[in-house]
Order: C-alpha cells, then sequence, then structure tokens
C-alpha cells in the first residue's frame, strides 16, 4: 500500500448478498474480508438484507451484545430494525442485516424523492426493484444512524460502498444526507449490457452505438438503468470490476469509471497435500458412481470428467455453445478417451430422481441407463428447459456407443442436494478439466476458482479474467499454460466450439506428467490473483472517494 493514500477510518459495504449466498458478489465480499478485516480491525462492516427472518442462517452469527445501546436506540427513536453480529467466513467481519420491511408504506414518498433529488426513475419498476431498493434506503439510513449516534465526522474518513444497483438508492441517499461521507459505487455488471447480451442482441461489435437510456426503454429496464446511471454520475468514486465492463460503463451509462477493482480470491480453503489427494480422489470417485448408475455404463477412472457451472443465464454464461462443443467432440475422430461434460447449473429443480437414488444405494452395476439419462433431479417445466431442448435439438441420447456423455445436475451444490451431496468446492477438484465459454462475463470467478483448486480452466476473451489472463501473457493463453482464453465475438460462436472441442481432444492425448505440469501452471496464475495483490485496487478508490468528499466540503 502506497503512503500517500488516505486511508479510510471506518468502511461501510452494502450488498444483497452479504450473507446471503445467491451470485458471484458474495465470493468477492466473502473471500476479501479477511484481508480488509486484518487491516481495519472491526472498523469494517457489512450491511445485508435480513431475508433468512426466522430461519436459521448458518453464515450469520448474531451477537446481542454488539452495539446493544445503539441498536436499541436506532429501534425506539429511529424506526430502524436490524440485527447485529458476525459473518461467518474467515476473518469474521461485523454484520448489520437490515429488516427493511416496514420502509414499502413510504415506498412511494421515497421514490419521490429519489426523483427530486438524482432524477431516479421508479415508475417503470418490477420484479426485485422494489425489494432491492427498501433494503438499500434502509441500509443508507442504518449508515446515518451510526455516523450520528457515534458523533462521527468528515475528518474520521467514512467510506460507503456499495454494490450494484441494488444499493444504489442508500449510496444516494447517504449523498444527499450525510455528505460527510465518501461514497463508492461497484457495478459489477451493467443491468442494461446484461439484457443487451441475455436478448440475442450484439453487445460487443455494437457497444459504440447502443444509447443505454433508449435501450433501456426497449427492453423494459428503465427502473433499474435510472438507479444505476444516476448512483454512478453522483457518488465520489464509480468503479467496476474488469476492462470489458469499464468500457460497457464508458458507453451505457455515460460515466467513465475512476478505478477497476479486479476479483481477486483466497486459497485457503483449498485442501492442501494429502488431504487434497484423497477429496479429489472421493469427488472422481462418486462422479464417476453418479455416471455409471445414471448412464448404465463402466466408465472407468480414465475418463475425462469436464463441468460447466455458474447461472443459468444459458447464452451469456455459454451453456448453449458448450453443450454444441460436446456434440461435435463426440463425433471427432481424434478423441482418445471417454469424456463426461457435467452441466452444474441451479435449473427450476423439483426433486431429486428416486429411480437415480435406489441405484446409487444400491451395490450392484447396471447396464442399462434409467429413463431420460441426462438429469440428477427431476425439473418442474421438463418440457421446457434451455438444456434438455438443446439437447433434443442436438440429436444426443447418452448411447452407450457415445464416446460423450452429459449429465445435467440442475440444483445448488451445498452437499445437500438428495444425489450427490458434495459441496461445490468438493466437486469442482474432481473435475479434469472446467468450461466456462462465457459471451457476457464482467469477471468471471469460476474458472478463477477452478484453477485455485488446480484444475486447468477454458475461459473466454469476454470475460475480464480471460483479458487478465492473457496481459500476464502479453498473448492469447493457452492450454498448457493451465488457462486457455479462446477468443469470443458477436458472431464466432461456431469457432468458439470447435476451439473447445479441439482442447478436449488434445487433453485426451496428453501424458500423466504433461497434466500435471499444466495444473501446477494453472495454480501459479491462480496465486497471481490473490487478494494480497489485487487489494491494493481497493486502496487506490478509498484515496479517490475520500478526496472528492474533501474537495466537496470545502
Amino acid at each position: 500500500m502506497e503512503t500517500q493514500y488516505l486511508t479510510p477510518g471506518y468502511i461501510f459495504e452494502s450488498s444483497w448478498e452479504v450473507c446471503n449466498k445467491v451470485g458471484g458478489i458474495y465470493t468477492v465480499l466473502s473471500t476479501r474480508a479477511k484481508t480488509l478485516q486484518e487491516a481495519f480491525k472491526d472498523r469494517l462492516f457489512f450491511i445485508g438484507p435480513d431475508v433468512w427472518k426466522e430461519k436459521n442462517n448458518p453464515l450469520f452469527l448474531e451477537d446481542d451484545s454488539l452495539y446493544k445501546e445503539w441498536k436499541t436506540y436506532a429501534k425506539t427513536q429511529e424506526n430502524l430494525d436490524f440485527r447485529a453480529g458476525r459473518w461467518n467466513i474467515p476473518g469474521t467481519p461485523i454484520v448489520f442485516l437490515v429488516d427493511f420491511d416496514s420502509f414499502y408504506a413510504q415506498k412511494n414518498d421515497i421514490y419521490t424523492q429519489a426523483w427530486l433529488d438524482f432524477k431516479v426513475d421508479s415508475l417503470h419498476a418490477y420484479g426485485d426493484y422494489d425489494e432491492a431498493s427498501m433494503f438499500s434506503f434502509a441500509a443508507g439510513k442504518l449508515v446515518e444512524s451510526y455516523f450520528r449516534y457515534h458523533k462521527l465526522t468528515a475528518s474520521d474518513n467514512v467510506i460507503y460502498q456499495a454494490h450494484e444497483w441494488m444499493t444504489g438508492l442508500g449510496a444516494l441517499y447517504i449523498r444527499k444526507h450525510v455528505p460527510e461521507i465518501a461514497t463508492i459505487f461497484t457495478t459489477h455488471a451493467t443491468s442494461i449490457g446484461r439484457s443487451i447480451a441475455g436478448n440475442n442482441k450484439p453487445l460487443y461489435d455494437y457497444l459504440f452505438a447502443y444509447n443505454g437510456d433508449q435501450m433501456a426503454g426497449e427492453l423494459n429496464m428503465q427502473s433499474k438503468h435510472s438507479i444505476e446511471k444516476q448512483t454512478a454520475h453522483n457518488v465520489d468514486c464509480f468503479t467496476t470490476v474488469s476492462e470489458i465492463t469499464a468500457n460497457e460503463c464508458q458507453e451505457l451509462l455515460d460515466k467513465p469509471v475512476d478505478v477497476i477493482l479486479m476479483n481477486g480470491f483466497e486459497n485457503d480453503f483449498v485442501p492442501k497435500g494429502s488431504s487434497y489427494v484423497a477429496k479429489r480422489k472421493k469427488a472422481r470417485a462418486a462422479l464417476l458412481n453418479l455416471a455409471n448408475k445414471l448412464l448404465g455404463t463402466h466408465l472407468d477412472d480414465s475418463t475425462i470428467l469436464v463441468s460447466t457451472s455458474g447461472r443459468y443465464e444459458f447464452k451469456n454464461k455459454g451453456l448453449d455453445v458448450y453443450l454444441e462443443s460436446m456434440n461435435r467432440l463426440n463425433r471427432d475422430k481424434n478423441l482418445q478417451k471417454d469424456v463426461v461434460a457435467f452441466v452444474t447449473v441451479p435449473g427450476w429443480v423439483g426433486e431429486p430422481r428416486e429411480d437415480l437414488k435406489e441405484r446409487l444405494d444400491s451395490k450392484n452395476d447396471f447396464d442399462t441407463p434409467l429413463y431420460c439419462p441426462f438429469v440428477t433431479h427431476w425439473l418442474h417445466d421438463m418440457s421446457n428447459d434451455k438444456v434438455l431442448d438443446m439437447l433434443k435439438y442436438l440429436g444426443m441420447s447418452n448411447a452407450a456407443t457415445d464416446k460423450v456423455k452429459i449429465i445435467f445436475l440442475p440444483c445448488y451444490l451445498d452437499g445437500n442436494d438428495g444425489i450427490l451431496n458434495f459441496s461445490y468446492y468438493d466437486v469442482i477438484l474432481g473435475n479434469d478439466l472446467t468450461i466456462y465459454p462465457s459471451y457476457y462475463e464482467p469477471w468471471g470467478y469460476t474458472p478463477l476458482e477452478s484453477i485455485a483448486f488446480h484444475v486447468p480452466t477454458v475461459t473466454t476473451d469476454l470475460a475480464g479474467f480471460g483479458l487478465w489472463v492473457n496481459s500476464l501473457k502479453h498473448g492469447y493463453s493457452e492450454l498448457k499454460d493451465g488457462v486457455k482464453v479462446i477468443h469470443r465475438s458477436d458472431y464466432n460462436y461456431s469457432e468458439v466450439a470447435d476451439a473447445i472441442k479441439d482442447t478436449i481432444t488434445e487433453f485426451s492425448t496428453l501424458s500423466e506428467k504433461e497434466i500435471k505440469d499444466i495444473r501446477k501452471r494453472a495454480v501459479t496464475i491462480s496465486e497471481k490473483a490473490l487478494w494480497k495483490h489485487f487489494i491494493t485496487y481497493y486502496y487506490e478508490a478509498y484515496d479517490v472517494a475520500l478526496r472528492k468528499a474533501k474537495a466537496r466540503l470545502n
């Protein structure tokens, strides 16, 4: 950390994903917490939504003694209801989970004021807009309450960092009512960029010509786009997570970012030595057993296990091109080994398959596949599922003679799915190769997690992570480097599918030693993305925000 940077005295960070594991932002915050907690010891506060209410939240360790007097004051005098405790992650930082239900009664007044103050258009709100906005507003009120109750001033260097459009209203509230606090807004993906990409419109070649406001109207995204844009323009420091999203912000939000906060990782939960070997062996055995029982096959340990995962965004996450590449691979005469390709993406899951559970509980071998030998869990709407639709369209059947088999695990891998019962990180290390051919991916934690667990990965240069890996090499990374980065554009779907197919074929020809070397190089790249290296970008953002706030107050 450079000494000339202004350093925060207090940091408040607000996100819908604090103690609420729903996406990649959870990984950003929870892996970074330890590094910041060591530097700011209990002057780092995370604010999340109290969405678990009566249910026991394993990620939140409530502590009634924390800030007892202020909490009582806030509830009785300011009608602010929240719980205090610690986040059950490395570093165990302090967390405030806020109950925002009482603010719905004031919703129209809150939205009117946001329009009058910052021209935030909430008229077209639908879906999760109201819920996110009430949480965000409550989070802003909570930080204001803390600031006033503890008699803080501008000289205390207080930072409020808001993540995604869902926390924008709180950041704007603080900007108006507590100008002494320096505000940072981080967009991890622009709502309109994600929407353009997800609606099969060409995003990249045409980015310069899109008007964000116009597209928001066309795609019925006015309110989310409006809060995101106005927050970006009115905070002290506007940030995003990669060069690729910075371009998007400039074009679609009409605001260049001040700092790029690249997403780091903490590898302290990656098993080491004999523990790693044992866990990998166990995961491979479980995955192969699952495949054999579902498919009625006798695949052995020489089988190549590959997987893709992430949110169920069929085009954006490249699920379409992943399935296409497996279909092509199945016809590739140069493929030396059997391949089982997993799709571990949470869908609209119904229940675990009883017929599969029976087979998994049995010690017998089976020679016939189960009915619909693609899925491990029944889905609520099997006939309209995009993965199953595409497999049908491609004519893939998981026949005994097919060298490539596809298995769809459509649930969160939390260790309690009823079929595999392994956590995501325990599954990932059983793979030989992971594939994330994203079309829209502001950063890309999945490939970074993969290489941290010694599993080489394939990604694209439309992912922030892929661009960063290329920058280390000053050129395109290849399979031998541990990360293969495929060039992807609006129009080269077929070339991407072929590149994935060729990569797996190449992998099938490698010797044990060559694979071992690739796995080592993969880990080496992951170590360059540890938070101890990337945290410096945050200090830069704090400095920008604090200087701007001080200049604003003078």
